[in-house]
């Protein structure tokens, strides 16, 4: 007889934890210590349920780095109690979270599935019911009495993601999320289809450990055509900034104006790195391609590859966190650590 899986399942806050209040038409939170009674499809599953909520849940907008510890904090502080763990937060800023989470736990035996919901839980026509179940079920896989999934996952609308692949593309359909450069992990269907080939690798068994230190000293810049030598050179001056995603044509592509190329040996010279992201939904980034994007490599532009502006930025708060060497730092930032990055 096998024993039962133990999840936990973490409440931040957003969409899928509310209900409406008939009398002024507001969502609000409702009490998570009554999901069982709320959703009584969670007793056929085939594992126990505990449940945890943020004392104060927050909109997804209102997610930070601060938050992102103090969720890291409640899966280190029960890791060896359950066997996996279900996050429940707002869509809007999911794939910052979890992009950002698979970096701050390392070594991971256990899976961490970040889902949501478009409506709320008490609504007819939710989302939020299929979401919650799978994703538990999910999270609650086992072989060998070892779980099937061992790293930080979301799931929406019947697939499961590599969380650091995610993006949300989205804002009112059931299907808000894709991965635009990975494949995705497990569909739900009449039955699991698992695609097993594509989870990460275990490359060692190394401890579990949670990396607490971020770096928000970062900045995004997009480009488009006529952006200014003021603005690029007042972002590159601001004071303590420390690395920069900036997010070019194509394959990588940039000005090859002189001021452009300029102002960003100006930066790498100060120590502030940059991280090559592509505008595009999809593909990589291939520095040297073309003429547009050769100098940019030659300066010392670091290239994102196939990265999302999500993982992208969670890298660079999280590797600017460790105190790596000015010198190590491209080479390590190119790498791939959680799965994030072609490698």
């Amino acid at each position: 007889m096998h024993s039962k899986a133990k999840i936990l399942l973490i409440y931040t806050g957003g969409t899928i934890g509310m209900k409406k209040d008939f009398a002024t038409g507001a969502l609000k939170a409702f009490n998570f210590s009554k999901l069982l009674q709320r959703i009584p499809e969670l007793k056929l599953l085939d594992c126990e349920i505990e449940t945890i909520s943020f004392d104060n849940p927050i909109d997804s907008s209102n997610m930070n780095p601060e938050k992102w510890v103090q969720l890291a904090t409640i899966i280190e502080e029960n890791y060896t109690l359950f066997d996996g763990f279900v996050v429940l937060h707002g869509s809007d800023t999911m794939s910052y979270t979890a992009s950002a989470l698979s970096f701050i736990l390392e070594n991971l035996t256990k899976p961490i599935i970040f889902t949501g919901s478009q409506l709320p839980i008490g609504d007819l026509r939710t989302d939020a019911k299929e979401n919650l179940i799978t994703a538990i079920q999910i999270a609650s896989l086992r072989q060998d009495e070892q779980a099937v999934v061992k790293e930080v996952c979301l799931y929406f609308e019947y697939k499961l993601y590599r969380a650091n692949r995610t993006t949300k593309i989205n804002a009112e359909h059931f299907k808000a999320f894709t991965s635009p450069n990975y494949p995705f992990l497990i569909e739900s269907g009449v039955h699991l289809t698992i695609n097993s080939q594509f989870f990460l690798p275990l490359k060692n068994r190394m401890p579990f450990r949670v990396h607490k230190i971020l770096d928000t000293n970062v900045i995004i810049l997009k480009l488009f055509p006529g952006i200014s030598e003021q603005v690029i050179d007042a972002v590159v001056g601001i004071p303590h900034l420390k690395g920069i995603v900036l997010e070019t044509y194509g394959a990588g592509n940039a000005s090859t104006a002189d001021w452009f190329l300029n102002v960003l040996q100006k930066a790498i010279n100060k120590g502030i790195h940059i991280v090559n992201v592509t505008q595009c939904s999809g593909g990589s980034v291939r520095m040297g391609q073309y003429e547009t994007s050769s100098v940019l490599l030659e300066i010392g532009v670091i290239s994102g590859k196939d990265i999302t502006t999500e993982a992208a930025i969670t890298k660079l708060m999280y590797l600017l966190g460790q105190n790596i060497d000015a010198t190590d730092f491209k080479e390590v930032f190119e790498t791939s650590l959680r799965g994030e990055i072609q490698q």
